[in-house]
């Protein structure tokens, strides 16, 4: 079983569907609603895991109810959180989100600053048996020490790079794959063309750079030279979690060995089915859904 070792936030989403995002301080009624785990990094390790892969979570929660639904909700998934700390100053991290009648979504998040994001007690607590590492921008201590990491396993260092990307700095100069999204291309560059944005992100970091940009698809640069995959056309009920289940997948397929065209094909189809199913992360497939919709596609 390939292992990937991901580090990052975990939060859980309280999710409603709606028929329109609000823009007004009045009452609205949901069509359907959710309480589901959330967080790039505990969203990525439910894909690995269902995916077929042994996903080793390190992340931070408060010792507090929230906390212990994070956890429970990534244990019966099949996540291993024996690296999630249970931090007795601070509060786990809770989600609003709001899906309208397209599938877009509208977040907003709690994140409490005094929850400790010291990360020296990963250092010695990351296997040296994983087949790469993902980590996320939400926890930049926690990234550095991941990424460095893989590089010293010389196994795939992929950073999921979202805004704001800087204040992660350390763990993208050691990243071998960082994987943007398009907001988190822009930020990063200051640049608004995001294949002007996709060349000079290469030119500095050195690294596979690439960005998810929804139904356009996955563009990626790799010495000196651009590609873009299309997206799968589907019918999008929810896109929420579908760039963080895309970026578990794009990790377990280099992990496998994969190649970073094959892997991102593999990573759209899996965002491509969550994206038809309400409730986040709840819809992401397992390994024979994605290979059945890959050979209809084919």
């Amino acid at each position: 079983m390939t292992r990937i070792l991901i580090a990052g936030v975990a939060v859980v989403d309280i999710v409603m569907s709606i028929d329109e995002l609000p823009r007004k301080a009045e009452k609205f009624r949901a069509r359907d609603a959710a309480i589901v785990g959330g967080g790039c990094a505990a969203n990525a390790a439910a894909a690995v895991a269902r995916l077929g892969g042994e996903a080793l979570l390190a992340a931070r929660v408060g010792r507090d109810p929230i906390g212990e639904m994070i956890v429970a909700g990534l244990e019966a998934e099949g996540v291993d959180c024996a690296r999630v700390r249970r931090l007795e100053e601070g509060r786990s991290s809770f989600s609003s989100v709001y899906v309208d009648a397209t599938g877009e979504r509208q977040i907003v998040n709690f994140r409490d600053m005094q929850l400790s994001f010291d990360a020296g007690w990963l250092e010695n607590d990351i296997p040296g048996d994983v087949d790469a590492i993902l980590a996320d921008t939400r926890w930049p201590q926690g990234a550095a020490v991941a990424m460095q990491a893989a590089r010293r396993l010389g196994v795939p260092g992929i950073m999921d790079a979202e805004a704001p990307v800087r204040e992660a700095g350390e763990a993208l100069a050691r990243a071998s794959h960082i994987a943007f999204s398009a907001q988190g291309l822009r930020d990063f560059t200051a640049i608004d063309d995001l294949d002007e944005a996709l060349e000079a992100a290469e030119r500095e970091t050195g690294a596979w750079v690439g960005y998810t940009n929804g139904a356009k698809g996955v563009s990626f640069r790799n010495g000196g030279e651009a590609h873009r995959i299309p997206a799968f056309k589907v019918d999008i009920v929810d896109t929420l979690g579908a760039g963080d289940v895309w970026h578990g997948a794009f990790a377990l397929a280099l992990g496998e060995g994969e190649t970073e065209m094959a892997a991102i094909r593999f990573a759209n189809a899996v965002a491509a089915i969550k994206c038809t199913r309400f409730g986040g992360r709840a819809g992401t497939p397992g390994r024979d859904e994605v290979a059945e919709f890959l050979r209809k596609a084919a």
